[in-house]
């Protein structure tokens, strides 16, 4: 899908902050190439870049526009256009990082055996960090209003269940590949400024594959109705900032 780089940058501190604490839990000292898997506007690929500065870093992602971003930031970052759900490096990888991305990818148990072979045997890491909000009113309200509307027959066949399973079904998974393996979730409570700050954060993921499938007016219509939606089940605090509990998952891999 199409992808508007500023939309999502809207909250880039937020966005980052997962990325950073999945980084402060690799120990790697030295890799000679490291990659960004579903790198988007190259933010998370820049501060690969600045933690090993020897390395070769390559920056991955399908989108065309957030890739025209990303190489606005750096000289030293190499960027690919390629599809994440079958990317394989050309040789076994000492880092495959890749942060916000992988829940736009089915079938997660081929994906994480694929990439996980696909790292470097007794060393190379795979460091994974994904959104695990799709049951929150954020999320919830989109299927409300993609079914209450005149809009409803172009928009349900969009509908996606969650795309990211609980810890055990990842541990199962990696647990015989890997001679270490750490997976944890935290919930970050995300004080947001705006008038709709929740639409606002959804329109720049979620919520755009179905803004993109409408006409206006309707387009317009079906996400003035999201905003109500949604507005409601995040009122905003005395000082107008509105909290969003945002939950997300964590896995740090280490190949056997």
């Amino acid at each position: 899908m199409p992808w508007d780089p500023s939309q999502y940058l809207k909250f880039a501190d937020h966005r980052l902050r997962p990325a950073v604490d999945l980084l402060n839990r690799v120990n790697l000292d030295s890799p000679s190439v490291v990659y960004d898997l579903g790198a988007g506007a190259g933010n998370v690929t820049e501060l690969l870049a600045n933690r090993w500065p020897n390395a070769r870093i390559i920056g991955i992602d399908d989108s065309e526009e957030m890739l025209r971003k990303a190489a606005e930031r750096a000289s030293n970052i190499e960027w690919e256009v390629g599809d994440i759900g079958s990317w394989q490096p050309k040789h076994p990888a000492e880092l495959i990082f890749t942060n916000a991305a992988l829940h736009w990818v089915t079938g997660h148990t081929n994906l994480f055996t694929r990439l996980m072979t696909a790292i470097a045997p007794a060393s190379g890491i795979l460091a994974v960090q994904m959104p695990r909000n799709f049951g929150a009113l954020s999320h919830t309200s989109i299927v409300e209003a993609a079914q209450s509307g005149l809009w409803r027959s172009k928009l349900e066949p969009l509908l996606r269940p969650a795309p990211v399973e609980p810890a055990p079904f990842y541990i199962d998974v990696l647990s015989p590949l890997t001679s270490s393996l750490d997976v944890w979730e935290t919930e970050y409570m995300q004080v947001l400024s705006g008038d709709n700050p929740i639409k606002e954060w959804t329109k720049g993921t979620w919520l755009r594959p179905l803004l993109d499938a409408l006409e206006e007016p309707e387009r317009t219509e079906f996400e003035n109705s999201y905003a109500e939606i949604v507005a409601k089940a995040y009122p905003k605090q005395s000082d107008g900032t509105t909290i969003f509990p945002f939950k997300r998952m964590f896995i740090v891999a280490t190949r056997s």
